[in-house]
C-alpha cells in the first residue's frame, strides 16, 4: 500500500541567485536606460541637423530690417513675400526646369549604366569578378579629372551642350555599381536559368524581368544619384557657360553674387534650391533604406 505524501519538491536553487521577478525587473530595467541613451543621441543627433535648417528658414521669413536688427531672433512678422521676390529677381524658371531635365535624365541613364555593369559582375559572368568588384570600390577614391573631362567633352563638340553635360554627370555612377551588386546576390541564380529556358534574351531579362525584383536597390541608386546631379556646381561651371542653360546651383551662385548683402532673400533662394531634393527624399527615403539595408543584409 504506497502512501501519498504533500511533500513540497526540492528547492535546488542557491541562496544567492536572484530570484526571478528580480531578474526580470532588473532587466526591464537596464533596457529601459538603454532606450532612453539611444533616444538621447538621436534628438541630439536630430538637432545638429535641423538647427541649420530652422535658422534658415527663419532668416527667409525676416525682413532685411529685422534681420540686421535681430540676426538670431525668432521672426515676429513673416514675411512670405521673400520666396517670390528670390523667384523673380533670381529668374529661377528656367533653372528649375535645366535642373529637373539634367537630374532626371543624368540619374535615370546612370542607374541603367549602373545595372548592366553590376549585373555581369554579380552573377559572375565577366572574368575575376572580385576584380571587378575591387575596382568598383576603388573608385570612389579617385578624384575628378576635370581637365581630362574637359578636353573630352570638346573633342566631342559637346561643350556648352545640355547632352554633353548630361553624360559627364551620368558617368558618375559612384556607389551604384557595389550596391547593385550586393543586393543582386539575394535574386536566385535559377531565375536567370527559367528566363533562358522559357526564350528570354539578356537584355529583356536585364530590363524586362530583373528590375522588378530589385526595386529598392534600383531606387536607392537612383536617388542617391539625383542627389549629386542636382547639388552639382563645378562641372556645370565648367561645361555650361551659356547662362540659358544654367541649373539651379549656378542660378544661386549668379544671385549671391547680385544680392549678396540681402540676407533674407538669399535664405528664400537657398530654401528654393534645396526644397525639391528634399522633398523627393522624404518621400522615397524608405527606398533608400530598404536598398542599402536589403544589399548588406541578404549579399
Amino acid at each position: 500500500m504506497s502512501v501519498l505524501t504533500n511533500t513540497p519538491a526540492p528547492d535546488f536553487t542557491r541562496a544567492d541567485d536572484p530570484q526571478p521577478g528580480t531578474r526580470t525587473a532588473g532587466r526591464r530595467k537596464r533596457v529601459t536606460v538603454g532606450k532612453v541613451v539611444q533616444y538621447a543621441l538621436l534628438v541630439v543627433v536630430l538637432l545638429i541637423y535641423l538647427a541649420p535648417l530652422v535658422y534658415l528658414v527663419n532668416t527667409a521669413l525676416k525682413s532685411n530690417t529685422e534681420f540686421f536688427s535681430n540676426p538670431t531672433g525668432v521672426v515676429q512678422a513673416p514675411d512670405f513675400g521673400n520666396f517670390v521676390t528670390a523667384w523673380q529677381k533670381g529668374g529661377f524658371g528656367s533653372a528649375v526646369w535645366n535642373s529637373v531635365l539634367y537630374t532626371f535624365s543624368a540619374a535615370a541613364l546612370g542607374t541603367v549604366m549602373s545595372l548592366m555593369v553590376a549585373f555581369p559582375v554579380a552573377r559572375g559572368y565577366v572574368k575575376h569578378p572580385r576584380v571587378w568588384s575591387g575596382l568598383f570600390a576603388a573608385m570612389l577614391f579617385l578624384p575628378n579629372t576635370l581637365i581630362t573631362v574637359f578636353q573630352l567633352v570638346l573633342r566631342l563638340h559637346l561643350y556648352d551642350t545640355q547632352l554633353g553635360y548630361i553624360l559627364v554627370l551620368a558617368s558618375g555612377v559612384g556607389i551604384g555599381p557595389l550596391l547593385i551588386t550586393g543586393y543582386l546576390k539575394s535574386v536566385p541564380r535559377e531565375l536567370d536559368e527559367a528566363a533562358a529556358l522559357d526564350g528570354a534574351g539578356y537584355l529583356r531579362y536585364l530590363f524586362g524581368f530583373l528590375p522588378a525584383l530589385i526595386k529598392p536597390v534600383l531606387a536607392t541608386v537612383f536617388i542617391l544619384q539625383a542627389i549629386g546631379c542636382w547639388n552639382d556646381i563645378i562641372l556645370a561651371t565648367i561645361l555650361l557657360p551659356d547662362q540659358s542653360k544654367f541649373p539651379l546651383t549656378l542660378g544661386l551662385f549668379a544671385f549671391k553674387g547680385t544680392y549678396s548683402s540681402e540676407w533674407s532673400l538669399l535664405a528664400a533662394a537657398t530654401i528654393i534650391v534645396a526644397a525639391p531634393m528634399l522633398i523627393v527624399y522624404v518621400f522615397l527615403q524608405r527606398f533608400l533604406v530598404a536598398g542599402v539595408v536589403g544589399g548588406a543584409v541578404k549579399g
